[in-house]
């Protein structure tokens, strides 16, 4: 098999150029970070399961016609997505106070909000991607006021669809963060679902228990992430509710 051409690593993913023009292969890898990459680790089929789960959601988005990146899976690590232009912003959607809102804000984890609340925050991790408004986003260059309106009606036709489908397996979607690409069909721009959707970025609590289920289990020390993430992937339907505990066996 001829080498493939690298186009971008980032802590959870490599971006090699796709076998067709305007397309990227997405690898999954195994690679845990936290507190911007100052606590790392290897979890060994951490990449098979967000490989799985991401295609699971992206799939189940494009049904309900929220427009995604994702094409298809090629194997288990990897798979096939439209190439697009990063728009330079995490989208975070918290429907429960959690993680860097209660301490800025002084809310108790799990208080649940009065209504979803969307947040931006730029891209680079030398800056430990700050929050910021969309007065900044505007002033920048980063998106237009089109395009905001754009990104927060994603964001919460993705937080409608999220919640339903955590509710219905007795999960809590706390928060999640998504990233927005443009694409261009000639003169005419569309805005899509890009990177990934997956434990790594979500915060997913059992709604009777409170365990979490997410990345905060590697963040806090609170046990095996691939233990986490399975439960989370057997409970939707995408790993087989038997004694298989291998991710890595899962093609």
């Amino acid at each position: 098999m001829a080498r493939r051409k690298k186009i971008y690593e980032g802590k959870a993913k490599i971006l090699y150029e796709g076998p067709e023009p305007g397309t990227i292969v997405q690898y999954f890898k195994d690679d845990a970070t936290a507190f911007n990459a100052e606590k790392k680790d290897v979890i060994d089929g951490k990449g098979v399961l967000n490989n799985r789960l991401s295609e699971f959601f992206m799939t189940g988005l494009s049904q309900i016609g929220v427009p995604t990146h994702f094409i298809r899976r090629l194997n288990m690590r990897e798979q096939l997505v439209r190439n697009c232009e990063i728009i330079p912003l995490e989208v975070i959607v918290r429907n429960y106070a959690a993680g860097t809102m209660s301490k800025r804000l002084g809310i108790a984890e799990g208080t649940q909000l009065p209504r979803p609340i969307v947040e931006y925050c730029y891209k680079e991790d030398a800056l430990g991607d700050p929050l910021v408004t969309e007065e900044h986003i505007a002033a920048f260059g980063w998106a237009s006021q089109q395009d905001m309106d754009d990104i927060l009606s994603l964001a919460l036709r993705v937080n409608d669809f999220l919640s339903g489908m955590m509710l219905a397996v007795g999960i809590r979607l706390v928060d999640f963060k998504i990233e927005i690409g443009r694409v261009y069909e000639g003169d005419f721009q569309r805005l899509i679902v890009a990177d990934e959707i997956s434990p790594d970025s979500c915060r997913l609590w059992d709604i009777e228990t409170g365990q979490k289920l997410d990345k905060d289990v590697f963040r806090r020390d609170l046990g095996s992430l691939t233990d986490a993430y399975s439960e989370v992937a057997r409970r939707l339907g995408v790993l087989p509710k038997s004694n298989v505990t291998k991710p890595t066996l899962i093609n």
